[in-house]
């Protein structure tokens, strides 16, 4: 795809009826370095959250298995951004991250945060750091 054609599509779209195909071509296409970076910083935050950083801690998933936990966030993460939430490969994803988190007593506040991270980090880099600014459907695709 060539890129002036990504923006031009995106541009077209409804961000509430279009959504996941935004943040597919926003996060796969137009923005995919920038994406990994601020998602990474996104993951990065939860650590600053003295509830979510005390349970990684106790269950050892960033101590003892940090590849492991970093990988099975990223996988499930773009499996979300790349297929949407709707699609099987998405619903499938939810379950997994469900079951994943479902063994542990998790504050929904907490639940809140990291999701908000996912949201807003990339939002908060691209105004700083993008090749250009998200565009309007971009910045509300994400919600």
């Amino acid at each position: 795809m060539a890129r002036d054609s990504i923006l031009k599509e995106i541009q077209t779209l409804d961000p509430q009826k279009d959504h996941e195909r935004i943040v597919f071509l926003s996060t796969c296409y137009e923005f995919s370095f920038d994406t990994t970076r601020a998602l990474e910083l996104a993951l990065f935050r939860t650590f600053c959250v003295p509830s979510i950083s005390g349970l990684l801690d106790r269950t050892g998933e960033f101590g003892q298995r940090t590849q492991k936990r970093y990988d099975d966030t990223d996988i499930l993460v773009s499996e979300l951004l790349e297929w949407g939430y709707s699609s099987e490969r998405g619903r499938r994803a939810i379950q997994r991250i469900n079951r994943l988190h479902g063994r542990f007593s998790i504050a929904n506040e907490d639940f809140l945060y990291v999701l908000s991270t996912f949201l807003f980090e990339p939002i908060r880099w691209n105004r700083r750091f993008g090749w250009r600014i998200m565009c309007e459907q971009e910045r509300l695709g994400l919600f």
